[in-house]
C-alpha cells in the first residue's frame, strides 16, 4: 500500500478494469467515485481501504466473491495470488451444472491473467464436432449454457454466434398497395394512366396490399439483476436492427433511454460504447411502470400504429412493488400487435411469478418466455417467425402448463 497518489490512481483504474473484464458493472462513475471515496478516507488501514472500494463497486450480493478475490490478487496477497493461479490450470470440464461463483472466480482468473488463457488455447487441439448417437460437440454445449455462467472465451464465442443470427419474422399485410397483375382488387388511378400513355387503350390493372415485416419495438431490462444477460441482448439486437428496417430499441432501469441510432452503427463495439455513454442508470434499481408509462406516453403512439410486436425483457423484480405497473401494461397490450416478455429467471425450474410486478404483468403479455443462453434465443427466432396464432394472454396459458404438470 506505499504508493504515490498518481501510482495509486493508476492501480485503481487498472483494478476497475480487471472487476469490468470478470464481470462486474463497473463504468467510469464507479472509477471516480471510488478514486473520491479513497481520497476522503485515506489508505493508512488496510480494512477502511477495502470496504470503500467495496462500498462503491459491489451493489449485488453475488458480487462480492469476485471482489474479495479480486482485491486480495490484485492488491498483492501472495496466497491467494496462488490459488487464483490454480484456477487457470485445470484442463478438463466437469459435465454437472457449475456454481455462479465458481464461474465469476473463473472469469476473474481470465481477467488478471490474460496471458495464460491465450496460451492454453494456443496448447488446445482444434475442436471436432462428431455425428454419432451419444456424442455432442462444444457448440451445443455452448448453445445450452446459460450466459451468467460463461468464461470470458465462451461469451465471446457466443457474441460472435448472435452476430450471425437472423430474425426472419413473419410479413403481414400493410394497408398500403402494391402493384399485382393477380390482385383482387382494381387500380383505377394506375388504369386511366396507362390508357393516357397508349392513345386509349384500357388495360385494367390491378393492387394487392403490400406486405412487409410488422415493426419490433424491444424494451430492455439493464438494472443490477439483469446486468449480465443485458449486454448480451444488446449485441443480439445490434444484429436484428443492421439486418432488417423499423427496430426501434430502448433501455430502462430507472429511467427510459432510446438507444436505436447507436445501434445503427455497423461496427458493434462502436455502438455499445454509444450506448454506454448516452446511458446513465446502468446496473441500478428498477421502475418498470414508470418507464413503460413514460414509453406510452412519449412513444407508443408513433411506433405501435402499424402493428408492432413489443419485446420485454426484464425479470419482473420492481423497485416500486408494481405500483401502477398493470395500468401502463394493459395499455401497452392493447396498443401492440404482441406482446412477448423474455424473462432469464424461467431458466429455473419450479419458478413462480411471485412478486407483485411479475403479477401485475402476467395477465397482459400473449407469451413469457425464458432468455438465457443461445438455444432460448434461436427459439424466440422461431416464434416471431412463425405465423401469428390467435392472440391470448400469457397468464392463462401459464395456469395450463401448470395444471397439465401436476
Amino acid at each position: 500500500m506505499t504508493d504515490t497518489r498518481g501510482s495509486l490512481l493508476a492501480n485503481l483504474m487498472h483494478f476497475a478494469r480487471a472487476l469490468r473484464t470478470a464481470g462486474l458493472p463497473v463504468g467510469p462513475g464507479k472509477v471516480i467515485d471510488a478514486v473520491a471515496a479513497v481520497r476522503s478516507v485515506g489508505i493508512t488501514d488496510r480494512r477502511d481501504f477495502y470496504w470503500t472500494l467495496h462500498a462503491v463497486l459491489v451493489n449485488r450480493p453475488d458480487q462480492r466473491l469476485i471482489f474479495d478475490q479480486a482485491f486480495h490478487v490484485f492488491w498483492r496477497n501472495p496466497d491467494l495470488l496462488r490459488k487464483m493461479m490454480g484456477l487457470v490450470l485445470p484442463e478438463f470440464r466437469i459435465d454437472e451444472e457449475e456454481d455462479p461463483r465458481t464461474a465469476m472466480a473463473r472469469r476473474l482468473a481470465e481477467a488478471l491473467h490474460p496471458d495464460k488463457g491465450e496460451k492454453r488455447g494456443e496448447a488446445e487441439e482444434p475442436e471436432t464436432e462428431l455425428d454419432a448417437a451419444m456424442t455432442f460437440s462444444d457448440r451445443e454445449q455452448l448453445r445450452g449454457m446459460d450466459f451468467e455462467r460463461m468464461s470470458l472465451e465462451e461469451l465471446a464465442r457466443a457474441k460472435a454466434a448472435i452476430a450471425r443470427l437472423r430474425l426472419p419474422v413473419q410479413d403481414v399485410p400493410t394497408r398500403r398497395f402494391a402493384p399485382d397483375r393477380h390482385g383482387s382488387r382494381a387500380d383505377l388511378r394506375a388504369t386511366f394512366r396507362a390508357a393516357l400513355r397508349s392513345g386509349g387503350l384500357i388495360e385494367l390493372k390491378r393492387r394487392s396490399p403490400r406486405r412487409r415485416p410488422p415493426p419490433l419495438v424491444v424494451l430492455c431490462d439493464i438494472s443490477g439483476s439483469m446486468s449480465r444477460y443485458s449486454r448480451i441482448f444488446l449485441h443480439f439486437m445490434h444484429s436484428v436492427t443492421n439486418d432488417r428496417d423499423r427496430v426501434y430499441t430502448f433501455v430502462f432501469g430507472t429511467r427510459l433511454t432510446t438507444i436505436t441510432r447507436y445501434l445503427r452503427h455497423r461496427d458493434v463495439d462502436l455502438a455499445l460504447e454509444r450506448v454506454a455513454q448516452a446511458v446513465v442508470d446502468w446496473s441500478g434499481g428498477t421502475r418498470i411502470g414508470h418507464c413503460v408509462g413514460e414509453f406510452n406516453r412519449l412513444w407508443s403512439r408513433r411506433m405501435l400504429g402499424q402493428g408492432a410486436i413489443v419485446l420485454l425483457i426484464t425479470d419482473g423484480l420492481d423497485r416500486d412493488a408494481g405500483a401502477g405497473l398493470a395500468h401502463e401494461m394493459d395499455r401497452l397490450h392493447r396498443s401492440c400487435r404482441r406482446l412477448i416478455w423474455l424473462n432469464p429467471l424461467l431458466r429455473y425450474e419450479g419458478f413462480e411469478p411471485r412478486s407483485m410486478g411479475m403479477r401485475a404483468m402476467m395477465p397482459y403479455v400473449d407469451d413469457f418466455r425464458p432468455v438465457h443462453n443461445l438455444e432460448s434465443l434461436e427459439t424466440l427466432i422461431e416464434v416471431l417467425s412463425a405465423p401469428l396464432a390467435r392472440r391470448g394472454t400469457a397468464a392463462s396459458a401459464w395456469q395450463q402448463n401448470e395444471e397439465r404438470a401436476a
